[in-house]
């Protein structure tokens, strides 16, 4: 077997985001990005701006992998790799209103992508909780092909649409025409607005609150309410609920508003619903009303879906998977990703996911990563934190990955969220490792629902720990471990590994968001050179 260890490789990078997992496939020196493809505009304008890439080579959507013309002009790919968003399959994803979140077709593509573009080894990355078998797809008529080529296994089950106390005669015809479906949805804004409301049913301070902001459309909506005819359910609900609404604009009484409002907003819950399996062409077998309104359909489970798919026959993939800890590879954080690899058949018969050498009591921690920012002022200012603040000479007693991250004499992106009256009070409270919970009740108040708020709110970081999963920190509120603020997008992005030479860019919330939501590149690295052993080898096997 000759040196190839001087080769590089091409990647195509997938649901590219800000680029973690690409930039980590950089670091190596062993790999170029021939593609990538992302929707935002504010990502995409990092991503531009940290890789090696011209913008002819930035693409919008991921269908636009799947062109012929597109793969002409690619050429030879050697690896796909990509983390298709986690809607559906993100233990954090609590939304009930939705019928199809598991129904992620996202991950869909990126697979359709693979099988397109033929590279020689391909990587996905997804949430730790992919691998569970809750996870499934929905199966829609076209899936038909793929399950009867494949050979996938599906199973029975079911889509709660309506509680059984509002089933009515007829509600399965309404449910099974596209039609009358949209004739008796809402406008989405008189839907959201009215639902704002019903959120905050169980808190008067904050159901008044909303009563007021949002007083004109609803008076509006609650006059074309009352005006609907017609005696079917749905209208009949309807105008309870607009009679419930102009009561209390006209006398100011809460009681029994929220009662009234609630069959139709279940209702159009079951509609918008009902739309969802008409658009994404869910396989209906049939409906019950035994139990409540129910569609039975099939399912197949996403990770069954992926290897079946891609590993079949002499020409598919060799594919191995797992969870892998970002701490065991260095990164300061608790983040717990699964990962798909998958190299030709062809190339290799057998494959392990790389191994950590870190070891708990040994891993990085918040103060390795962050402590030299301390004595570092941040702008809640983006124009400014987009400039940047000089760095002085890095300070001793640096953390060898703190002189590793801070490899750059501007510090870009050292920008916070304002902190309120309120917001400081609670930060004064909370020691480290505390969160929301730990706050005396006065300083909960303006929460709907305070016994429900996540462990990960208003999180104050333990310094010397390694921090838990980085996700949008600004909408957590995490807090600085001694210091008196949110996290910083810069501090937040040191957690996830990212050098202070990459700098983001896009508006405040974005930037927070592409921080969180990207890989680690430190991990992506030790994925990359682990993945070049296996393409270094160059030796076609036999397949039988």
């Amino acid at each position: 077997m000759s040196d190839q260890t001087s080769q590089k490789y091409s990647i195509v990078d997938l649901f590219a985001g800000a680029g973690g997992l690409s930039y980590g496939f950089l670091q190596t020196g062993r790999f170029t990005v021939k593609a990538a493809f992302e929707m935002n505009p504010n990502a995409q304008c990092t991503y531009l701006r940290n890789h090696e890439i011209d913008k002819s080579c930035m693409y919008g959507d991921v269908k636009d992998a799947l062109l012929e013309e597109t793969k002409q002009r690619l050429g030879q790919i050697d690896v796909v790799i990509g983390g298709p968003p986690c809607q559906g399959f993100s233990n954090a994803n609590r939304q009930k209103n939705h019928a199809i979140s598991l129904n992620n077709s996202l991950v869909k593509k990126f697979v359709k992508a693979v099988l397109h573009l033929e590279p020689k080894a391909f990587l996905m990355e997804n949430v730790s909780m992919l691998q569970s078998e809750v996870h499934r797809f929905f199966v829609s008529d076209e899936d038909a092909d793929d399950i009867e080529k494949y050979g996938i296994s599906t199973d029975d089950s079911q889509i709660q649409l309506l509680e059984q106390e509002f089933i009515f005669n007829g509600v399965i015809d309404i449910v099974s025409d596209s039609t009358l479906i949209a004739n008796y949805l809402w406008e989405e804004n008189d839907y959201l607005a009215l639902n704002v409301v019903f959120k905050n049913r169980n808190n008067e301070e904050k159901l008044k609150a909303a009563l007021t902001k949002h007083q004109r459309r609803l008076a509006s909506f609650s006059a074309k309410l009352i005006a609907c005819q017609g005696n079917n359910f749905i209208i009949e609900q309807g105008r309870i609920a607009g009679n419930a609404l102009q009561h209390y604009y006209d006398n100011n009484m809460i009681e029994g508003l929220c009662e009234a409002i609630k069959p139709s907003i279940l209702l159009q819950r079951m509609l918008s619903k009902a739309k969802e399996i008409k658009d994404n062409t869910i396989a209906v077998g049939w409906f019950s009303v035994d139990d409540g309104l129910v569609a039975h359909v099939k399912s197949m489970s996403v990770l069954d879906y992926i290897v079946t798919i891609l590993g079949a026959g002499c020409k598919g993939y060799t594919i191995e998977k797992g969870v892998l800890s970002a701490a065991t590879f260095g990164v300061p954080q608790k983040r717990m990703r699964y990962v798909v690899l998958g190299v030709k058949k062809n190339i290799a018969h057998h494959l392990e996911l790389p191994k950590g050498t870190i070891q708990n009591g040994k891993f990085r921690t918040v103060h390795d990563a962050i402590w030299d920012l301390e004595g570092v002022i941040t702008t809640t200012d983006i124009n400014e934190g987009n400039k940047g603040a000089h760095l002085d000479q890095a300070p001793k007693g640096m953390s060898d990955l703190g002189l590793a991250l801070r490899d750059s004499t501007i510090l870009r992106n050292h920008i916070s969220t304002e902190t309120t009256e309120l917001a400081l009070k609670r930060f004064k409270e909370i020691k480290q490792g505390q969160n929301f919970h730990n706050l005396p009740e006065e300083l909960k108040k303006s929460y709907s629902d305070s016994k429900r708020t996540q462990n990960t709110i208003y999180l104050r970081l333990i310094y010397d720990e390694p921090s838990g999963t980085v996700v949008n920190v600004r909408k957590s509120m995490w807090i600085h471990p001694v210091l008196h603020r949110a996290l910083s997008i810069r501090e937040a992005a040191r957690l996830q590994t990212f050098p202070d030479s990459f700098v983001f860019c896009g508006s405040k919330d974005s930037q927070y968001q592409q921080v969180g939501n990207a890989v680690p590149p430190m991990l992506a690295r030790a994925i990359a050179d682990h993945l070049c052993s296996y393409l270094d080898c160059g030796v076609s096997v036999t397949t039988e």
